[in-house]
């Protein structure tokens, strides 16, 4: 299951995104500024920002969140927003006998799919721990045979044997992450995996990161969404259509997300 938290982030982002772009066009101080941005003023200036269009200030701040009960399919994808950093649960190092997997709403929504994911997913689990018994008891017996001691190559063996074993795992295969993105770096990420064309897994897990950032400074995220929130659709033929239920959609989530 998604588990979505917000762990960190750049204390007063508002205030921050305002003195840094007030001090490009400022030859007061650095102290003089942050004096008179009071938290009306700073968000009043971050949305004047925002109907410029002027972002780069926006990377002074940055939000860190931790994430879990996503697969490794949602990871390939995450990680192709470059300008994030990512410290992800590794299977290289960590033995996942018994690993959890993410199943998808439309296998989930049918028995006879559901039935037939779950035995995959099962027959992995098995070939995983088989191959990596196989593996471990060759590389003990040839480490040993190296003169390293029964000890220390039944401990090196398990390091070897599951960094090859872990080839046979599925992209449904449950992972976790901590992930940092500054302000621009989020707009980005939610202008594309908000919008409806998303897979659904993601979509699910930007949604849930809007929800959690929105409260914390609505004025720098007043505009955040796909990009139909802020304007025309982006994805030009392949738009869904529902732009206006788009709008409605991220109006109401923003709403609930100052509610909680």
């Amino acid at each position: 299951m998604l588990r979505v938290s917000l762990i960190a982030y750049t204390p007063e982002p508002e205030k921050v995104v305002a003195a840094a772009a007030k001090l490009c066009y400022s030859s007061a101080g650095v102290d003089d500024l942050l004096a008179g941005l009071t938290p009306e003023k700073s968000r009043e200036f971050v949305e004047k920002l925002a109907k410029l269009g002027h972002e780069s200030p926006t990377e002074h701040v940055s939000f860190t969140f931790a994430i879990e009960g996503v697969s490794r399919s949602l990871l390939a994808q995450i990680t192709r927003h470059r300008i994030a950093s990512y410290s992800v649960q590794s299977q290289r190092y960590v033995r996942l006998d018994e690993f959890e997997y993410v199943t998808p709403p439309e296998i989930a929504a049918d028995p006879e799919a559901l039935d037939a994911f779950r035995q995959a997913m099962d027959q992995q689990g098995e070939e995983y721990r088989r191959i990596a018994a196989l593996l471990k008891d060759g590389h003990i017996r040839r480490l040993m045979q190296q003169g390293m001691s029964e000890k220390e190559a039944t401990r090196k063996a398990e390091k070897l044997a599951i960094e090859d074993a872990r080839f046979v795992l599925p992209n449904a295969c449950d992972t976790k992450m901590i992930v940092t993105m500054n302000a621009r770096s989020l707009h980005n990420f939610f202008k594309h995996r908000c919008c409806a064309r998303a897979q659904w897994e993601i979509r699910a897990l930007t949604d849930e990161m809007l929800r959690l950032v929105y409260p914390v400074a609505p004025a720098l995220f007043a505009m955040a969404g796909p990009s139909c929130v802020r304007g025309a659709c982006s994805e030009g033929s392949m738009t869904c259509g529902e732009a206006a239920a788009m709008r409605e959609k991220y109006a109401k989530l923003k709403e609930e997300a100052l509610g909680q």
